[in-house]
């Protein structure tokens, strides 16, 4: 999808055509904003399996298991493993982690690296064992390297509290927190020394209008401080206080509620019994950090399901055979499915019907299982909870996937002209102040902008426009060709384009057109 995730793409698609590894380009122009990981594993993946989406993808889902197995082990070892495996089920089957795999940017492989590193520095604080000390500094480093300091703040934060839930001053100044720091700087090295070639050597390189721009120490220190203060980034939602609450709540259906009564019974008897401070202690500094950020994205809040789905295991298997809890639990997923039941009618019966056999057939099936566990009277009432809750998110991403995502993908102009027939043949120019990343990723090509001496060159010449261009363009050339595309920018839904009765209205278009000079 555009914006983010085509834009990535493609800034790994220039280094798969160019085989420059060190430059960060973006629409031939110096990118500075995130470290090289993700676009270093998703141009690898080109090489392996050519440039197409699974290709892209697939670095993330091979991340996304690695998150799962070490959410697994990690409530293992903080519980016991009936809990890691709960909570492994839980955060696969939240709503914002699955999305993080088809809408990809950083966030799947920035998720397994936090809750990683978390793991094996657990395991270094309990066992000493060297392999474990390289583990942490590894995921530390891989971490960073994909999305800079929160990598690193997160982790650091579940190990101050699991330490200071020891209560053993000997753990916080060991010396060998010194080698993981040491090691951690040896495996982000290639990353900064990117960065120093393309930035350091070249101080006349402009940046957001700057010049004298250092990379290395951009990366080390300015990136996470300008999002968290509004920076060069803007300051989106910076007034909204409300904004982890509110943004978890879809993120992490259909367990948010219950991820929420699980934290407020850890704060409750924080210091009264024996409970594990990590999870609790990493929710609540993240809470507080995301909450005063000036800079608020949802995909943010990714980073931490892997400690509330501990979190939430936790208090589930905690309630398990207590029956007042056990009910209250089965009646909050059974309203939590219901609502998200109700929206997957709404899309895919209402907004975008299903039109193929066979994604109807499996559908009915997967709804029968839903409805099977909301009904079956010998089912434990936390168990019958669980089991909805994980029927029903399969349900909703098959449905996603094999229909919501398919229609909505037909109104983003860009992949569709690039299925048009000829065109992957033909040298497309964009005009000015026109992109389109998917257009140049389903094409395999670089974005090339129109420039006057392409015009004097040629007589005739492919270009894509939208409709803001046109009377400008008619001016100067005779349209010899139009090939027109509806087009919406997806990754921004609103009622208006949910409703088929408005949604042509909410719709521009981007055309392909061949011109010839007047």
């Amino acid at each position: 999808m555009d914006n983010d995730a085509a834009h990535h793409a493609n800034i790994a698609l220039h280094m798969y055509l160019t085989g420059d590894y060190v430059n960060l380009v973006d629409n031939g122009h110096d990118y500075l904003d995130k470290p090289h990981l993700h676009f270093w594993l998703s141009a690898f993946s080109y090489k392996i399996f050519g440039v197409n989406s699974f290709a892209y993808r697939f670095p993330s889902f091979l991340f996304t298991l690695l998150g799962t197995y070490s959410t697994f082990k990690l409530g293992s070892i903080l519980y016991n493993k009936e809990t890691g495996k709960l909570a492994a089920l839980i955060v696969a089957s939240a709503f914002g982690y699955l999305l993080a795999n088809t809408d990809v940017r950083m966030d799947a492989i920035l998720t397994a690296c936090i809750i990683f590193s978390t793991w094996q520095g657990v395991l270094f604080i309990n066992i000493k064992n060297a392999k474990y000390l390289i583990g942490t500094a590894i995921g530390l480093a891989l971490g960073f390297c994909t999305k800079g300091h929160l990598a690193v703040l997160v982790p650091a934060v579940g190990l101050f509290f699991y330490m200071l839930q020891k209560k053993n001053l000997k753990t916080f100044i060991d010396v060998r927190w010194l080698l993981i720091l040491l090691l951690f700087f040896i495996f982000i090295s290639p990353v900064l020394y990117c960065y120093y070639l393309q930035f350091d050597l070249h101080p006349e390189k402009i940046i957001r209008g700057r010049t004298n721009i250092s990379g290395v120490k951009f990366i080390l220190w300015n990136q996470s401080f300008e999002r968290f203060s509004g920076g060069a980034f803007g300051a989106d939602s910076a007034n909204d206080y409300f904004f982890f609450i509110h943004s978890l709540l879809w993120a992490f259906a259909p367990w948010f509620v219950l991820a929420f009564i699980a934290f407020i019974f850890q704060v409750k008897f924080f210091f009264k019994i024996n409970k594990e401070w990590l999870t609790t202690g990493t929710f609540f500094i993240l809470f507080l950090l995301i909450t005063f950020s000036r800079f608020k994205l949802p995909h943010y809040l990714n980073v931490i399901f892997p400690v509330t789905a501990i979190l939430t295991a936790s208090f589930l298997l905690a309630h398990y055979q207590k029956t007042g809890w056990s009910n209250i639990i089965r009646v909050i997923q059974m309203i939590s499915t219901s609502i998200i039941l109700f929206l997957i009618a709404l899309i895919n019966v209402w907004a975008f019907p299903v039109p193929r056999w066979w994604v109807i057939i499996i559908s009915v099936l997967l709804l029968a299982i839903v409805f099977y566990y909301m009904l079956h009277k010998q089912i434990q009432s936390t168990a019958k909870a669980i089991y909805i809750s994980v029927a029903t998110m399969i349900l909703l991403f098959f449905l996603m996937n094999t229909n919501f995502y398919p229609h909505l993908l037909q109104y983003q102009a860009g992949n569709e002209l690039a299925k048009k027939p000829g065109i992957t043949n033909k040298e497309i120019y964009f005009w000015k102040d026109v992109y389109s990343s998917s257009f140049s990723f389903y094409t395999k090509s670089l974005r090339k902008e129109l420039s006057s001496k392409t015009v004097e060159e040629n007589k005739q010449i492919w270009v894509i426009t939208d409709e803001r261009h046109l009377p400008e363009i008619k001016k100067q050339f005779n349209i010899l060709q139009q090939i027109p595309q509806i087009d919406y920018e997806i990754t921004r839904l609103n009622f208006k384009f949910i409703n088929p009765g408005t949604r042509e209205k909410e719709c521009t278009q981007l055309i392909i057109l061949h011109l010839q000079k007047k």
